[in-house]
């Protein structure tokens, strides 16, 4: 495979456009679905296009794709991870994050009462950031913004804080 070349910005878009087939087979083969393949391309040509600018002219066009692909599929994966984890987490006991209530208190968000007393007793930096993001249902730019902190953070304090919580649920259980 000898390596693609874009020198200027009309032709980084012709040269995108023909990897795309390869893109493709790449995709394939790392899903396994041509579905979830079409998407990982489809991600990959909007981020190439969005960060064009970082691409060096002269460079090598189909490595720099091909980098693009393979983190878009990293992200995906893990992202279906953490879902698959969290899922898992909440089957154990599936009332846990709601009671059946006419009118659920709002200050309680519909919890438990016991689901209540386990938050109550997290330590704050992951009690907020759970009670932002998971119950008030905010995005992680929102709750980074209002708790001052990098989206990052936010990112790790709730996956470490809901799993913390779901310990405690499960010892309470």
């Amino acid at each position: 495979m000898s390596a693609l070349v874009a020198h200027d910005q009309k032709t980084f878009d012709k040269v995108l456009v023909r990897l795309l087939p390869e893109l493709r087979g790449r995709a394939l083969r790392l899903s396994g679905n041509a579905a979830t393949a079409d998407d990982l391309v489809q991600d990959t040509v909007e981020r190439a296009l969005k960060f064009r600018a970082q691409y060096d002219l002269g460079t090598n066009l189909r490595a720099w794709a091909y980098q693009i692909l393979f983190s878009v599929f990293v992200t995906r994966y893990r992202r279906t991870r953490r879902e698959k984890n969290a899922l898992r987490d909440l089957t154990i006991d599936p009332n846990a994050w709601t009671r059946p209530s006419r009118e659920p208190a709002p200050s309680d968000y519909g919890l438990t009462r016991t689901t209540r007393q386990k938050l109550d007793a997290m330590p704050d930096t992951f009690r907020t950031v759970i009670e932002l993001v998971d119950l008030e249902e905010r995005s992680y730019r929102e709750a980074a913004e209002r708790l001052d902190i990098p989206v990052g953070t936010v990112m790790s304090r709730l996956h470490r804080g809901r799993k913390l919580l779901a310990d405690q649920m499960r010892e309470a259980a």
